[in-house]
């Protein structure tokens, strides 16, 4: 998709004064709404070749724009492709149902976690299409599955860059990009396969388009956020709906056009939005549920039960059935998911993935509304601050205070926001230095992210001490330089400007390069060095406590000071660990069969790319294990379940789909997940398991160790299944995984 960075309307007035005359005038207010469209070249006019308008960009862009924009995405591609196979198959529940969508039709559609469809991933399944489609093309490997996900990062950065550029200067547009890049759990999801990749790419999308429906008022923009916002949904349910306030109010305040057509616009883009989100829930909801596989994450087998529970309010105040666990709540809370409250942004837990520039975005959103308070109601230059800032606004407050399953990587969907705004706000204020409010609060600006980045910084002393430093001494000087830069000349000028840049970007930069330098693996990931996201929540508080998703080897994010990643450790709860693990709770693969409720473990698989069992610091023993990180699948135990696999539907069955994944990769064939996720939806039944094994399509049971369950109760589903195996079918010991054969008696 190609979008116009171009900018066509003339400059308008500031509540804090005119342009800089030294500068480009790059602040444009809308055209009236009856102004004619920019006129065409004459047809006798020669056009310009396509490479040379591709590199050469607009007649009226300075030279080098087009080329430093060009730039910066193919600098953000080389940074994100580097060495993206060494996080293997990342998270393996996803990278699951990718497998089982490249060689099923039915289950690309479903979402399936397995090509037999048992169940379904929690989710929508519109963030593995690509993927999928990646892997039907290039076969079952890391690049093919995660490929896709550096292009959605790229994809993002240039939306991003578009929106801002058309009302700011082009380094405006770059700022805003680079920013985007840079920060470190961007960097950390888009080179991974959850679904927040496609997410983030969507989001951005939809207020570009809201953007350039403030802009003209022109309907067909509405109707493409409404299609963006709508295909978000299918990739993570409600979290697209999070930014749907601000951007229909900024349009029905802000639009060049009458009132009742705004409305109607509106409700043309609800349409859209409801047709493009809708289409495959009305499918799954009509289709017989005999015939389609579970609705992984429900509990009711419904996938409107799934959206508005598990996946929906439940998040919001933390009871989800069907979880683990739930949240604090409160305003000061403390749960299994970390602390809630006004501050969770820059806490420990989630201050190194997206907080280095957030209070500079914040006084820069404040800036920016003051200096356009003045202009007439249409201003698109205030628009823009309204779209983008106040879907920054409402996402993270969401996020501040939702009381159930939140991880540190859900604050990529702040990054392109920051972004845009950080990019529109020094843009403006950088126009308008000669005020002396405008060049104060972009000092201010600089200040609080040298400062705020030191604070960071300290969190890791043993990280590049020096660094802290250069970003505090660095960014005190460029402050105080831009005090005075309407003073200064051209030179020094831009001396401040650049040290005040560096300085603020330091700190998220090195973050970034620690998180490309290495792979990340299982259900719960951190950008950033090892340490870098002190998990909290009750008994807690250690390195990385519920899952840094190292790769092996790795300390930090992989170990708890207390030794417990939840309180009640040993058996029955989360802590503990397994026999003969050590306080970074890793294990050794013993070259057989598979480590079950490892910690840290890695066995190779046959397909391109290590099957990971890393716990990154979350326990293995009393019923947690395989349920964030599978298992290693040695090669006696991928031997034992190929053989005759094509005879059945399931090669074999797992409770939880972390452990069914980590065999389905190893051995290409399917493997049932009991029970979902956390091995707690009702999914098979036992009458349904007993029917299977009966009908002969179900192999191999491979044992949890746990007595059945993860985190469900005794007489759940998946323990009823496990006891009746156990009884009933001969048990068969490879290494140290213990499998039943189910064409077997005992």
């Amino acid at each position: 998709m190609t979008i116009h960075t171009d900018r066509t309307t003339p400059p308008g007035p500031s509540a804090w004064g005119p342009p800089t005359a030294t500068t480009s005038t790059a602040v444009r207010e809308p055209s009236p709404p009856d102004a004619p469209p920019p006129t065409a070249p004459e047809s006798g006019e020669p056009r310009q070749p396509f490479a040379r308008r591709l590199w050469r960009g607009r007649p009226e862009d300075p030279r080098w724009a087009r080329p430093a924009f060009l730039g910066l995405l193919l600098v953000t591609t080389v940074l994100y492709l580097y060495d993206l196979s060494a996080s293997g198959y990342a998270n393996s529940f996803y990278s699951a149902a990718v497998q089982a969508g490249s060689q099923s039709w039915k289950a690309m559609f479903f979402g399936s976690l397995d090509a037999g469809n048992a169940i379904t991933v929690d989710k929508p399944p519109a963030s593995l299409w690509p993927m999928e489609l990646s892997v039907r093309i290039f076969g079952l490997n890391s690049w093919a599955i995660l490929a896709p996900e550096v292009l959605m990062g790229v994809g993002t950065v240039a939306v991003v860059y578009a929106s801002v550029r058309r009302r700011f200067s082009p380094a405006a547009g770059l700022i805003a990009g680079a920013v985007l890049a840079l920060t470190p759990v961007a960097a950390l999801m888009f080179r991974f396969n959850n679904p927040d990749a496609m997410l983030a790419l969507l989001m951005a999308l939809a207020c570009y388009f809201v953007a350039r429906a403030v802009e003209d008022g022109r309907t067909k923009w509405l109707v493409w956020a409404g299609v963006a916002i709508g295909f978000a949904f299918l990739a993570k349910t409600l979290q697209a709906f999070l930014i749907l306030p601000p951007l229909a109010i900024v349009y029905a305040v802000c639009a060049p056009v009458r009132l009742k057509k705004r409305l109607g616009q509106l409700a043309l883009a609800t349409v859209a939005l409801v047709v493009s989100g809708g289409w495959w829930v009305t499918i799954v909801e009509l289709w017989p549920a005999s015939s389609r596989p579970y609705i992984g994450g429900s509990q009711n087998n419904s996938f409107l039960e799934l959206t508005f529970g598990y996946n929906g309010f439940g998040r919001l105040s933390g009871d989800e059935t069907g979880s683990v666990g739930g949240g604090g709540g409160g305003n000061t809370g403390t749960g299994m998911w970390g602390e809630t409250g006004w501050n969770r942004m820059f806490n420990s837990e989630i201050g190194g993935q997206i907080s280095w520039l957030l209070p500079a975005a914040l006084i820069l959103l404040v800036g920016g509304l003051v200096a356009t308070r003045k202009l007439k109601r249409t201003s698109t230059t205030r628009g823009l601050f309204l779209v983008w800032g106040g879907s920054l606004l409402i996402t993270m407050v969401v996020f501040s205070y939702m009381a159930g399953i939140f991880h540190q990587y859900y604050t990529v969907a702040l990054a392109p926001y920051l972004a845009a705004v950080i990019g529109m706000g020094a843009g403006l204020l950088w126009e308008r230095r000669s005020d002396i409010r405008a060049s104060l609060t972009l000092a201010a600006a600089v200040v609080a992210s040298a400062a705020w980045g030191y604070v960071l910084l300290n969190r890791t002393p043993d990280y590049l001490p020096w660094l802290k430093w250069l970003v505090l001494v660095g960014g005190l000087t460029g402050a105080l330089g831009l005090i005075f830069v309407a003073r200064l000349g051209r030179q020094l000028a831009l001396a401040a400007v650049g040290l005040g840049l560096v300085a603020a970007l330091a700190g998220p930069t090195a973050y970034t390069l620690s998180t490309l330098a290495e792979g990340h693996t299982g259900s719960i990931v951190t950008a950033g060095p090892a340490g870098a996201s002190m998990m909290g929540g009750p008994g807690g508080g250690g390195r990385g406590g519920f899952g840094g998703g190292r790769m092996p080897g790795q300390n930090g994010n992989g170990t708890t000071q207390n030794g417990n990643g939840f309180p009640g450790g040993g058996a029955g709860g989360f802590g503990g660990g397994m026999p003969g693990q050590n306080g970074n709770s890793q294990s050794q693969q013993n070259g057989n069969g598979s480590t079950q409720g490892n910690g840290t473990t890695q066995g190779q698989n046959q397909q391109g790319g290590p099957t990971m069992g890393d716990g990154g610091g979350m326990r293995g023993g009393g019923g947690a294990g395989g349920l964030l990180n599978g298992a290693s699948v040695g090669s006696e135990a991928k031997k034992l379940l190929e053989a005759d696999s094509d005879t059945y539907t399931w090669a074999a069955a797992a409770i939880g789909a972390q452990n069914a994944a980590s065999y389905q990769l190893a051995t290409g064939d399917a493997v049932m997940a009991i029970g979902g996720f956390n091995g707690t939806d009702p999914s098979p039944t036992l009458a349904q398991f007993k029917k299977y094994v009966a009908d002969g399509r179900i192999h191999y049971f491979i044992s949890s160790g746990t007595g059945g369950g993860m985190g469900g109760s005794s007489t759940g589903t998946s323990s009823q299944i496990t006891t009746w195996v156990e009884a009933n079918f001969k048990k068969v010991t490879v290494g140290s995984a213990t499998f039943y054969d189910l064409t077997q008696k005992a």
